[in-house]
């Protein structure tokens, strides 16, 4: 997650106003019905995420992105396959609510029950200076995902986020929560420079991996944000100063 970016004008300036829908706007459409393979494990339903509970918003485990991210996400889920990768999506679309409900947790210093598990080494004081925190998301625009790559073999495997214990997403392969997914060096949504995509800290099998993803999300027309692996947006996405808080459903 990812670090949640901040939009680089504010809806003011925009001229903007969130959208607050019941439903999602034309546009939108559930990513599995474009990419059949996809494997949606939905961190935010589940209390298995760094707040520690499900966040508002997300009211069923699905992948909404804009028709364009979705045609985009199948072009690099394609390019994968030869490689004997799978994509594996966390995050896609994200109600402004939910980015709300990030904003109230990072400012709550007492609240530090999920510390161990996705930021051991960042003091929560900091979340928002170092820009782990932020009061918009490219996320809630539609054309942002998190994702991984999951190897072919395991892509039957089942892993039920909410039924493992959770451990220090900064330790090595083996140490920290094992979800079937390729070695990137970190878990997802890990407040670490060890999360910097070009970073030397991990090995070279692990920056090997992260290459595949990118390579293959590059070339079908996303952009990395460098600070996290698993974060990518569609270049000329179709809402690129709307943010919308329809729920997840």
């Amino acid at each position: 997650m990812r670090r949640i970016i901040l939009g680089a004008l504010s809806l003011m300036l925009g001229g903007l106003a969130p959208t607050h829908a019941a439903d999602p706007p034309r546009g939108f459409v559930d990513a599995k019905t474009v990419v059949p393979d996809l494997i949606v494990e939905m961190r935010y339903t589940t209390a298995k995420n760094f707040v520690g509970r499900p966040i508002p918003g997300y009211k069923a485990p699905r992948c909404l992105l804009t028709r364009p991210a979705a045609t985009a996400l199948k072009c690099a889920a394609d390019a994968l396959v030869p490689q004997g990768f799978v994509v594996k999506v966390y995050d896609c679309y994200r109600p402004q609510q939910a980015v709300n409900a990030f904003v109230r947790w990072g400012r709550d210093l007492r609240d530090q029950k999920m510390k161990s598990e996705f930021y051991p080494e960042v003091d929560k004081r900091n979340l928002f200076t170092s820009n782990y925190i932020a009061s918009r998301s490219g996320h809630s625009r539609g054309s942002t995902v998190d994702l991984t790559i999951v190897p072919v073999a395991k892509k039957d495997a089942s892993f039920d986020p909410s039924a493992v214990e959770l451990r220090a997403c900064d330790s090595t392969a083996g140490s920290r929560t094992d979800d079937g997914s390729a070695d990137m060096g970190t878990g997802f949504d890990c407040f670490s420079t060890l999360s910097h995509t070009l970073t030397a800290r991990v090995g070279e099998p692990q920056r090997s991996n992260r290459a595949i993803l990118r390579g293959a999300m590059r070339g079908c027309g996303f952009y990395n944000n460098p600070s996290e692996w698993w974060h990518y947006t569609l270049r000329g996405e179709p809402y690129p100063e709307t943010y919308f808080d329809f729920p997840v459903e």
